[in-house]
């Protein structure tokens, strides 16, 4: 089946071509777009590959261009979607580090601190080492080679030592990203579990059963509203989202330490 390509990736290719020609190497379809098709409000992900550092000027101008193309989040139905795009020197992914570092970073929850001035910097997280080990084996080209051209095989134990560092992180930003956190939990434990990386409905799918009713209850809502079921309100339910997320929270560190 051929891969659709949704409207702000082909803007956003068309950007990433205009401001780095022949210095873009690569660049990727990755997330909900290919693991399991968009959901309602699934973000675009998208990584590219260049060969050079970024200019001053280009950081501000592929700034502008995607707080234009990217929709505000909550993204409205058929509306503009979210974007969030990696960029990667090769260079740095041949010889990955620990963190991974990505040169220049947009998602939609940067736009505010963005358009109060602060220009996208590079920047090294463990989630992005996450990120780049699920990408590697799903990514679709958009321009360029397959990603594993670029990217060596990411080890068990490096994708392990991620999940382990961005827990805090992640159980932090629960409140007013409910749904986000505890699907990404679900999904961060059937990796830990199994080692394979799966959509966030497949993940939460494989959790509920393994869960306490409660949990598996608020869980199966968190995919419900990921697949546009529901509304995603959870202001009633902040005291059985936290239980759940706990619950989520210890299995993954349990998984861990197996």
């Amino acid at each position: 089946m051929a891969l659709e390509i949704p409207a702000e990736a082909q803007a956003a290719l068309a950007v990433l071509r205009e401001t780095f020609q022949d210095d873009l190497l690569g660049a990727y379809l990755h997330g909900s777009a290919v693991a399991a098709g968009l959901q309602p409000q699934s973000d675009v992900d998208l990584l590219a590959v260049i060969e050079r550092q970024m200019t001053d000027a280009e950081r501000a101008g592929l700034l502008a261009a995607l707080l234009r193309i990217s929709g505000r989040h909550p993204a409205p139905a058929g509306g503009q979607r979210c974007i969030e795009l990696m960029l990667f020197l090769r260079s740095g992914l041949a010889t990955l580090p620990f963190p991974a570092r990505s040169t220049f970073l947009y998602g939609e929850w940067l736009r505010e601190s963005f358009e109060a001035g602060e220009a996208p910097a590079p920047v090294s997280d463990p989630q992005i080492t996450l990120v780049l080990a699920q990408a590697r084996r799903e990514a679709r080209p958009l321009l360029g080679p397959p990603l594993a051209a670029f990217l060596p095989e990411i080890p068990t134990d490096q994708i392990r030592r991620a999940m382990r560092e961005s827990l805090p992180a992640l159980c932090d930003g629960l409140p007013g990203d409910e749904r986000n956190v505890l699907l990404t939990l679900a999904r961060m434990w059937r990796t830990a579990a199994t080692g394979e990386f799966v959509a966030k409905d497949a993940a939460a799918e494989w959790a509920m059963p393994r869960l306490p009713r409660q949990a598996a209850a608020v869980l199966a809502r968190a995919r419900d509203a990921y697949l546009g079921r529901i509304d995603d309100d959870w202001r009633n339910r902040q005291a059985e989202v936290r239980q759940a997320a706990e619950h989520l929270r210890q299995a993954v560190a349990d998984a861990l330490r197996d």
